[in-house]
């Protein structure tokens, strides 16, 4: 590439900043290419005519620091920094940073010109190291002890909260400590790449990206009470207008500490043959094409204040709303039987309806095969023992009692029935079902709607 006086380049920025030609014009009559043009223009900016006066500058060790410093807080580009500091090739300040990251500050001071004496730099290495036993030597070592007490200190202080070091971790201990110690000597001791230390040091200025979406996902954890995971998280992000990848919805969780509690198992109401089995009609399709075709039905069990309480509930497998339940003290054949009148109010005269249960005895009574042979439903039962055959129902208790029994206080039994009612609204009103991606009763007022 061909050499330019002061005047050519002088004479370019003009020709640019009149408006008539492009960079790329410009540089193509000139012979160069339009980067060469745009970096002329931007010295001319910043510093003037004296931008492309040449005279030769030794760089000074904290004006090379202060370049490097400024790039990183700022986030300028090399031209850019060139550009404010007046330092004609922008490859110089890659050239001190690169020396910087491998070899430290003092491969940012300035060399003198000519010929190196020996005589000179053998006395300079032998006043670098203090003698063994000496008072310089002593003074080294305390403050190298002082700085592994203090950095240890810190590290020490990090891990007791979190329980893991990360590396990022670390080299925020060194940019607490670098005024104090070299930042050579507190990356080494870190065990870290300089690299690293700068950057996290260049991120920590930077604004979180994420920092409106942390908060938006911490209120809606904290507006269901913890009952939602990733998924559901995601979906109401969704349904807010904002599509974020599942993954990161996950990771934001993980990194703020937010997840679901565990469930615990059911009651058991199998007491062997009492009454007639009913074939396994279900097979396990829990899938329906419309409302009131398939329902399922159990009973679980809650402890509280010392007493147990049993409820009964019923799903249509339509869209996973609870249509009725009862809840009483005692498991007895009217905790089901009032179940199944209350929940035959909400089911149409002469509907095809599939009524699916456990072998559970209540199940099995003449009573209950009867009112249902009355309004024409068929009976199905799951093989014996094997949960997996009503799995749907098995699931929604599992998740009520750890989005609800589990994570709240109540005063008594009657205050435990009150909120039970609210958190089925709930459940069936406002928690996004994740395979629905809404609520049951929105998913059963889109249908109706369609239809």
């Amino acid at each position: 590439m061909a050499k330019f006086t002061a005047e050519d380049k002088l004479q370019a920025v003009h020709r640019y900043l009149n408006g008539n030609e492009s960079s790329r014009e410009i540089g193509k009559s000139l012979g160069t290419d339009n980067k060469s043009i745009l970096k002329w223009v931007k010295q001319y900016e910043y510093n003037g005519v004296k931008a492309f006066v040449k005279s030769y500058t030794n760089y000074t060790q904290p004006f090379k620091l202060d370049v490097l410093n400024y790039m990183i807080e700022h986030g300028t580009s090399l031209i850019d920094t060139a550009a404010i500091f007046n330092i004609a090739a922008p490859s110089t300040i890659l050239v001190w940073k690169k020396h910087f990251e491998t070899q430290g500050l003092d491969a940012l001071q300035s060399k003198k010109r000519g010929r190196p004496s020996m005589k000179k730099d053998l006395k300079k290495q032998t006043k670098a190291m203090p003698v063994e036993g000496s008072v310089e030597a002593l003074e080294a070592r305390i403050k190298q002890l002082e700085m592994e007490n203090e950095y240890f200190k810190k590290v020490e202080s990090l891990s007791s909260k979190q329980g893991k070091i990360t590396k990022q971790d670390k080299a925020q201990v060194v940019y607490e400590l670098r005024h104090k110690y070299p930042v050579k000597a507190l990356v080494k001791l870190a065990g870290i790449p300089r690299s690293t230390y700068y950057d996290v040091r260049k991120r920590m200025n930077r604004p979180d990206p994420d920092a409106d979406l942390k908060v938006e996902i911490k209120t809606i954890y904290e507006e269901h009470e913890g009952r939602y995971g990733y998924r559901r998280i995601r979906d109401e992000l969704a349904n807010r207008g904002q599509k974020i990848n599942h993954k990161k919805v996950q990771r934001i969780m993980k990194a703020l500490g937010l997840k679901c509690i565990v469930r615990m198992k059911k009651y058991k109401s199998y007491k062997g043959t009492v009454g007639k089995i009913a074939p396994n009609i279900l097979d396990r399709n829990f899938t329906a094409d419309a409302p009131n075709e398939k329902w399922v039905t159990d009973i679980t069990e809650f402890k509280l204040f010392g007493e147990k309480l049993y409820l009964s509930p019923v799903l249509d497998l339509f869209n996973g709303e609870i249509i009725t339940y009862t809840i009483g003290s005692r498991p007895t054949y009217s905790l089901v039987s009032e179940m199944l009148e209350k929940a035959l109010e909400h089911l149409p005269e002469d509907h095809q309806l599939l009524m699916h249960s456990d072998q559970g005895w209540h199940y099995q009574m003449g009573k209950y095969r009867k009112r249902l042979e009355s309004r024409g439903i068929r009976q199905s039962m799951s093989r014996k023992g094997n949960c997996y055959d009503n799995s749907v129902m098995e699931n929604f208790f599992g998740i009520m009692k750890s989005e609800f029994l589990y994570i709240r206080e109540f005063e008594s039994v009657e205050h435990f029935k009150i909120e039970l009612e609210k958190y089925i609204t709930y459940y069936n009103t406002k928690r996004i079902k994740a395979k629905l991606k809404m609520s049951p009763v929105q998913y059963r007022t889109h249908f109706t709607q369609a239809a």
